[in-house]
């Protein structure tokens, strides 16, 4: 009897002892699953129990970048932001680092357990740069809008209150055709906004296969007039690359007339502008647009193709420019896989070229 009690103890004991192994081995799993749910996150992240001390962190907050002093003064941060929480409240800081580059991080401390209990803090650490970057330049693209549409409406309510009192005819006529000119103004403002918002949101092409020479014959057919009005020779030479690329063929049409009128608008009456091409190395080709105008400052040479960057405004205003046309070239060469570079002197005349990847005909059939 004794012996058949003592044999059922030490079964239930091997029993619980199996239940204990058993829990254990669960928890190592959901243990191990956890840490490689954290190290899966595109953030740093670090976990402090309730007195404070780290008891996990991922690789990504091991490895932040900019160097030691960079990594130091995260370091500070999650230790404030633990301290400041408490294990009961959430606390946010955030950190500017110079760089280069210069980058902000946002350190965000959440308590873990009840408010009643706490068992610790997960610190997030979340690099926000490119976000603030977006957001800035969202403020500045509305801040320019609006400034270059209260130029021409402005404009045109002035000129119309005088309109409205004019009696004399020729006045009246002079000031119905300034009010068209800034009517026209506006309109070709929002028809640049419309292109490049479409030319954003359109993306990366590559589905049609698009000859250069086609692309070229159009953009010189689409400026020929605006040349031979001011007096510019355009020339287009004969093409050294009859190449093809992926693309959309309107994207690649606008981008070039963009960069053709900027040419023609800024040389002197009786030049020329050239439009050729290239073969820089395998896989690639060049559209060139060479002219001999007034050419671009170096100083302005890093600015040119952001949003409504001018070079010169007055004479900006005078050829009914938009600041926009540059833009929509970068993001045209972008969405191809391309680039598009700009070699200028004051003086002497730019050349701007839009390079883009080719493709095989037999391939991309």
């Amino acid at each position: 009897m004794r012996k058949q009690r003592l044999l059922e103890q030490l079964a239930a004991a091997e029993r619980r002892c199996a239940d204990v192994q058993e829990r254990a081995r669960r928890e190592a799993a959901e243990s191990a699953r956890l840490r490689d749910a954290i190290e899966a996150l595109p953030h740093a992240v670090v976990v402090c129990d309730a007195g404070g001390s780290i008891v996990l962190r991922n690789r990504r907050s091991l490895d932040l970048e900019g160097g030691r002093h960079a990594a130091a003064l995260v370091e500070r941060a999650v230790e404030e932001v633990v301290a400041a929480g408490g294990g009961v409240r959430p606390v946010t800081q955030t950190l500017e680092l110079r760089g280069p580059p210069p980058r902000t991080l946002e350190v965000m401390g959440t308590p873990l357990g009840r408010a009643d209990r706490a068992s610790g803090t997960v610190v997030l650490v979340d690099d926000v740069s490119e976000l603030r970057r977006l957001e800035a330049v969202r403020r500045d693209f509305v801040a320019n809008v609006s400034h270059e549409l209260r130029t021409p409406v402005g404009a045109m309510g002035l000129l119309a209150e005088t309109l409205a009192d004019e009696r004399d005819p020729d006045v009246m006529r002079r000031l119905a055709t300034r009010i068209t000119a800034e009517a026209e103004r506006a309109g070709r403002l929002i028809d640049g906004l419309l292109d490049l918002s479409r030319i954003e949101a359109a993306g990366s092409q590559g589905e049609a296969a698009v000859a250069l020479a086609s692309v070229i014959e159009a953009a010189v057919e689409r400026v020929g007039n605006l040349a031979e009005g001011l007096g510019v020779v355009l020339v287009a030479e004969p093409l050294a690359v009859d190449a093809m690329v992926a693309g959309d063929e309107e994207q690649l049409i606008s981008a070039l007339v963009n960069l053709l009128e900027n040419a023609v608008k800024y040389s002197d009456t009786q030049s020329a502008v050239e439009v050729r091409t290239a073969a820089p190395s395998p896989g690639w080709a060049d559209i060139v647009v060479r002219d001999r105008g007034i050419g671009i400052p170096a100083k302005d040479l890093e600015r040119i193709f952001e949003r409504f960057y001018r070079v010169d405004r007055a004479r900006s205003r005078e050829t009914g420019g938009t600041g926009l046309g540059l833009s929509i070239v970068r993001h045209v060469a972008t969405n191809h896989g391309g680039d598009v570079l700009v070699e200028s002197q004051e003086g002497i005349g730019s050349t701007f070229t839009l390079r883009l990847p080719t493709i095989d005909l037999v391939r991309h059939a």
